[in-house]
């Protein structure tokens, strides 16, 4: 007999909530999409739009009230609310996934993480980027040999955005926790932890470019691995010409990648996993290439055919582990991990110096 799908509650349906996670939640066979938090009302009816059976709140409050009518709670609200409403929904003896990063600080994701295991339900972290395209095939390759030992990570998430949107992620105020560190920077500290393990040494720059931005927007940072690998991140919106998503180098080949998975764009575009037969699938001439020895500035090597992007994945993950058949895609221990790397990328940034561990 199929089990009920199990009830989710989505808290925040700006970018995150509306492009991201309610589709996914949607397209997950063993998840539907219950109530929708929401305070505004053009919100509001953009969610009964998009799905007519949802219910919809303007409070989180209203959403606790019906704790026992529901079995998952998705955090997609601005970052500063991440820790008190995860915090209320574990107490609640609800599983929960919240949008990255989890917290500010490292110590409140680990206290997170101790919360969940007190209370025996799941907290699992929204790294998506961990099913992007180009993440997939490059550690397929990183699996299979064909780069030798890495010896340097080049990873870039770069965009021309030389005028401000305004809103929360840009916000000067450290109690919002914006900027690109901690925002695309949760992105590429994952990838690069996920891929070559903990770090040694963190060195940064965060600079504010543009006219009127009150947080950084064009950062670097350099980590040393312990296994070896160095890692340079690149986070920018103020990137004319962009570099390559990936340039991975190796005792035996190197391999670039440009362009960005194109999930998000279809995602933006209102296509969705459950109904695009080739959800995730990149266009030959985006194929990254990987070779050796000097090549022409126009490319050299051999293309490698791209891994589709798999964002469904993660939300087929979670719903295995709140049934206790599979483990946590992204824990939160993981994500303290990360987050011990961007406290000290922004020490390095602020004070001039290499924090080591």
């Amino acid at each position: 007999m199929t089990a009920t799908p199990l009830r989710v509650g989505l808290i925040g349906y700006g970018l995150a909530g509306s492009v991201f996670h309610a589709p996914l939640i949607a397209a997950t066979d063993d998840l539907v999409l219950d109530t929708v938090v929401t305070a505004n009302p053009e919100r509001q009816e953009q969610a009964r739009a998009e799905f007519p059976d949802v219910r919809v709140a303007a409070t989180p409050e209203e959403l606790f009230e019906r704790a026992d009518e529901l079995d998952l709670i998705v955090i997609a609200s601005p970052n500063k609310t991440h820790v008190p409403l995860a915090t209320t929904a574990l107490k609640a003896g609800l599983p929960v996934v919240v949008d990255k990063p989890i917290s500010g600080t490292a110590a409140e994701a680990r206290e997170l993480a101790a919360l969940a295991d007190e209370r025996g339900v799941l907290l699992s972290v929204f790294q998506n980027r961990r099913w992007d395209n180009d993440f997939l095939t490059l550690r397929k390759l990183i699996e299979d040999g064909a780069l030798g030992d890495v010896w340097r990570f080049e990873s870039r998430f770069e965009r021309w955005r030389p005028q401000l949107k305004g809103g929360w992620r840009e916000s000067g105020d450290p109690a919002e926790i914006g900027g690109l560190l901690y925002d695309l920077g949760s992105h590429v500290v994952d990838q690069a932890l996920v891929l070559f393990g903990p770090v040694t040494e963190v060195y940064a720059e965060a600079v504010v470019r543009r006219d009127g931005a009150e947080t950084d927007d064009d950062t670097f940072i350099a980590l040393t691995h312990a296994s070896g690998v160095r890692s340079h991140l690149y986070v920018s919106a103020t990137t004319a010409q962009l570099g390559p998503r990936f340039r991975v180098l190796g005792s035996r080949a190197g391999f670039v990648k440009y362009g960005l998975d194109p999930q998000e764009a279809a995602l933006r575009d209102g296509a969705r996993p459950n109904t695009e037969a080739a959800w995730g699938i990149e266009e030959a001439e985006l194929y990254g290439r990987l070779g050796s020895g000097e090549s022409p500035v126009t490319g050299g090597g051999t293309a490698v055919e791209t891994v589709p992007g798999d964002y469904p994945a993660y939300y087929a993950a979670v719903a295995a582990a709140v049934r206790g058949t599979g483990p946590n895609p992204v824990t939160a221990l993981e994500a303290a991990e990360a987050l011990d790397v961007l406290e000290a990328a922004r020490r390095s940034a602020l004070d001039k110096v290499t924090v080591t561990f």
